[in-house]
C-alpha cells in the first residue's frame, strides 16, 4: 500500500533534516585561515523544514506562513498591525508611498513636500523621499553614536516638511522619543528605519513603537533573516489600509490571494469614474506595486522569529567583548556609545579612526581584512557625495562635516551570532598587530 499524503510530506521532512546535517556540519575555525564576516545568516534544521514544508503546499505567493508571520511579528513588537514585504528597502518604499494617500487630507505628503532625513544613512532610507516626489532635507549625524541629533532635526522643519525619516543606525536607537514627541507638535509622520534595528529599545520601548510606522529588513545580514524580505509596522488606524492597499497593486480590495468577497460586496461598488457594479478585486484606489514576500520566505521567518531573543543577545555579548578589548586603543579609534535609555540591538560594531592618527582607515581595514576579518564602511557615508546622487534635488541644514568624517574614517566589523568566544578572541590578536607596528612605527 503506498504512502498517505501526510506520510509521504514527513518522509521529505525527516530527509530534509537528515540532509541538513550532512551539509550544513559545523565546521572548525582555523585562526588566520577562516574568514569571519561581519554578518551573516544563522540557522538549524528548523528553518530548512519550515522552508521545504512551505514548497510541499506549493502556494507560491503569500499564504498560511506569511499570515503567522506577520501576525507573530506584530506581537513581538507590540503593534496592530505588521505587513510582510520583499525587502527592507521596499518597506521604506511603502511607507512613504503610503503617506501620499489621499485618504489623509491635508497631512498627506505631496510633490515638493519636504522630509527631514540624515546624510549619513543607507540610499533607500533616503531614496523613497525622492521617489514620491518630495524633498530631502539632509541634516549631519557623527560619531559616537552615528545618528542625527534631536535638535539638529528640530532645527531641520520648516513650513513645507510633512515627516521625518531617520534609521536607527547599526541598531543603535536614536533620539526616538524625542522626535515623536517634536512630530506630535508639529503635526509631522516620524518613520522610523529599524532595517538595522530588530531588538533594540529605547525606554524600555521596542524601536518602531515610536513612529507612524516602522520598516525592518530580512536580508541574510539582519536580525533575522527571509533571505529577501522585510516587513512594516503601525498602530496608527488611519494609516493601515493605505499600507496595505499600496503593497498590493494600489487595489481598494482588502481580499487576501486566492479568496474573493471578504467585503461581501464585491459587485456593490460605485467608487472614482467607474460604472456601478465594478468588480472591487480590480478596483484601485492608490499608486501602488507589488511589494509582497513568497510564503516560502515567510516559512524561514516562522522558524527564526522565536530565536530572535537569542540572536540579539549574542550580539550584545560580542559587542561588549570587542568593545572592552579595543579600549586599550582610544588613543587612535573613537569608540561607539549610546543615548541614556537605549538598549541597542547591533547590526554591526562601528570603529572611526581619529583625525591625526598615524594610519588611515585603509590601512587598518586592508590588515583586518588580510587577517580574514571582514570589515564594511558605513553605508554611503555623505549620501550628497555619491554619483548618484549629483542634481538630485534636496536641501542641507547646517554642515555635513560628521558625514564627512564618517566617509573618511569610519567602519564597522561583525557581532553577528557566527561569531563565536574563538573567533572574537582572533579578531582582537590581530587588532593587538596592527597596533603594534604603529607603535614600532611611532
Amino acid at each position: 500500500m503506498g504512502m498517505t499524503e501526510a506520510q509521504a510530506r514527513e518522509a521529505v521532512l525527516a530527509a530534509v533534516r537528515a540532509y541538513h546535517a550532512v551539509r550544513f556540519a559545523p565546521q572548525p575555525f582555523v585562526p588566520g585561515e577562516t574568514y569571519i564576516p561581519p554578518s551573516g545568516k544563522v540557522f538549524d534544521a528548523a528553518e530548512l523544514e519550515s522552508l521545504s514544508e512551505a514548497s510541499l503546499d506549493f502556494w507560491l505567493t503569500t499564504g498560511r506562513f506569511a499570515e503567522r508571520f506577520e501576525a507573530d511579528f506584530a506581537r513581538r513588537l507590540g503593534a496592530r498591525k505588521a505587513l510582510l514585504v520583499n525587502s527592507g528597502s521596499s518597506a521604506n518604499l511603502l511607507a512613504l508611498a503610503a503617506l501620499t494617500s489621499p485618504t489623509l487630507g491635508e497631512r498627506r505628503i505631496r510633490p515638493g513636500d519636504e522630509v527631514v532625513t540624515t546624510a549619513a544613512s543607507f540610499p533607500t532610507t533616503v531614496n523613497p523621499i525622492l521617489q514620491v516626489g518630495a524633498v530631502p532635507v539632509l541634516v549631519d549625524a557623527q560619531a559616537p553614536t552615528y545618528n542625527a541629533l534631536a535638535e539638529r532635526v528640530a532645527e531641520a522643519v520648516g513650513p513645507k516638511t510633512k515627516a521625518i525619516v531617520l534609521a536607527h543606525t547599526l541598531g543603535n536607537p536614536f533620539d526616538a522619543a524625542a522626535l515623536a514627541k517634536l512630530a506630535e507638535e508639529r503635526c509631522l509622520w516620524l518613520v522610523e528605519d529599524c532595517c538595522d534595528a530588530l531588538g533594540a529599545s529605547l525606554n524600555g520601548k521596542p524601536v518602531s513603537s515610536f513612529g507612524a510606522a516602522g520598516t525592518f529588513s530580512f536580508y541574510p545580514a539582519h536580525h533575522i533573516t527571509m533571505g529577501e524580505g522585510g516587513a512594516i509596522v503601525s498602530s496608527l488606524g488611519r494609516l493601515l489600509r493605505p499600507l496595505e492597499s499600496v503593497r498590493d497593486w494600489g487595489r481598494d480590495c482588502w481580499c487576501p490571494p486566492g479568496k474573493d468577497n471578504t467585503c461581501g460586496k464585491r459587485f456593490g461598488w460605485t467608487l472614482g469614474g467607474l460604472p456601478p457594479g465594478y468588480d472591487h478585486k480590480y478596483t484601485y484606489s492608490h499608486l501602488g506595486y507589488n511589494l509582497k514576500a513568497t510564503d516560502m520566505q515567510a516559512a524561514v521567518g516562522v522558524a527564526q522569529l522565536p530565536k530572535l531573543d537569542g540572536f540579539v543577545a549574542a550580539r550584545r555579548r560580542n559587542f561588549a567583548a570587542l568593545t572592552a578589548g579595543l579600549k586599550a586603543y582610544e588613543e587612535f579609534l573613537v569608540l561607539p556609545e549610546s543615548l541614556p535609555g537605549a538598549e541597542p540591538s547591533w547590526f554591526g560594531l562601528p570603529l572611526s579612526v581619529r583625525e591625526g592618527a598615524p594610519f588611515s582607515r585603509e590601512a587598518l581595514t586592508r590588515w583586518l581584512e588580510d587577517s580574514k576579518v571582514g570589515t564594511r564602511l558605513l553605508f554611503a557615508g555623505n549620501i550628497t557625495r555619491q554619483p548618484y546622487f549629483a542634481g538630485l534635488p534636496h536641501r542641507v541644514v547646517g554642515t555635513l562635516a560628521g558625514a564627512d568624517a564618517i566617509m573618511r574614517s569610519t567602519f564597522w566589523i561583525g557581532v553577528y551570532p557566527g561569531i563565536d568566544a574563538p573567533r572574537i578572541a582572533y579578531i582582537l590578536t590581530r587588532f593587538a598587530a596592527f597596533f603594534k607596528t604603529v607603535s614600532d612605527i611611532r
